[in-house]
């Protein structure tokens, strides 16, 4: 693909939500760059139609190449992998910082930065999960305090996250998750996102990014019962359980005793934030013009796609 002005680069862009950002910029017709350490496996995931910037973001050289004729900067930087999960302070915080520091030398202004739903940095120390959130609370507050035509967007978990413990008719999830969380469609944040890289009006704004409801996972098991038509049957094991697993793990998968915090954060989800999920999708739809994907069209289509 040849080089062209004005291109929008995405950090993390074959990501989970990433090449959901990069899909619906590209369907608008935009110039879209992605830095990749794989250019053939990110070809694979996202089409011919990308800029595939080889390189690796922990490296300061592929972030100076790659902002060449950039307009519009968007983070959606995860290290959320096994193979990740040690560098996610070079991933997650460094790399950002360096991002932000070359973008500003260039005078590229339009900044989006994708964050985590909302981050209170008193519930993870009394959940004693601090490490859980510092990184974002760290980059936002870099963010916030800039000159940079800024965006936040705190995403709520995909609702995959629902279907990830369904197996065999059912759904076996670690502490009930009986607290109910906001949740929201891959395909939804990547359109928000996209619109929102074209739009200048949004600078110095934080918005939630979430569906239209919000689910336990009890809820979401029998809600994903009566579109399918299966039978799903909710199960609660000890978040215990996973917790002393993920400690013998450390030094081989670390990533389990990520997400054994993952966990306790969603079983100790706020309820006002559960609450205010009808008005926080009000205002996304009343920013942006999109249909929302709801659960029930999600399990739909993973019925017609045979995932279910």
């Amino acid at each position: 693909m040849g080089i062209k002005s004005n291109v929008i680069i995405v950090y993390g862009g074959t990501g989970y939500y990433g090449r959901k950002v990069v899909q619906k910029l590209i369907q608008k017709g935009e110039a879209v760059r992605v830095v990749s350490r794989n250019p053939e496996k990110a070809v694979e995931i996202l089409g011919e139609n990308v800029d595939i910037f080889q390189g690796d973001v922990t490296n300061h050289q592929t972030i100076i190449k790659s902002l060449q004729n950039v307009s519009t900067v968007i983070i959606c930087l995860s290290a959320m992998s096994n193979k990740l999960i040690r560098r996610m302070e070079q991933i997650e915080h460094d790399a950002v910082i360096a991002i932000m520091a070359e973008a500003k030398r260039l005078n590229i202004s339009r900044l989006i930065y994708m964050s985590g739903y909302e981050l209170r940095e008193q519930l993870l120390n009394e959940l004693k999960i601090p490490e859980f959130g510092d990184i974002k609370i760290k980059i936002e507050k870099e963010i916030s305090e800039s000159d940079f035509n800024w965006t936040i967007l705190g995403d709520a978990p995909a609702f995959e996250i629902f279907f990830a413990f369904v197996r065999n008719g059912k759904m076996t999830v670690p502490g009930g998750g009986l607290k109910a969380i906001p949740c929201i469609s891959a395909d939804d944040v990547g359109e928000i996102t996209a619109q929102t890289a074209l739009r200048d009006d949004l600078s110095g704004q934080r918005l939630k990014l979430t569906g239209p409801e919000a689910f336990t996972f009890p809820k979401a098991a029998e809600r994903i019962s009566f579109i399918s038509g299966k039978a799903i049957k909710h199960i609660t094991i000890p978040l215990s359980v996973i917790n002393l697993v993920s400690f013998c793990l450390i030094p081989f998968f670390p990533f389990v005793r990520f997400l054994y915090k993952s966990l306790k954060m969603l079983n100790n989800f706020p309820a006002d934030l559960a609450d205010n999920v009808p008005e926080d999708h009000k205002i996304l739809r009343d920013l942006f013009n999109y249909e929302p994907v709801t659960l029930e069209m999600e399990t739909t289509q993973r019925i017609k796609n045979g995932s279910l």
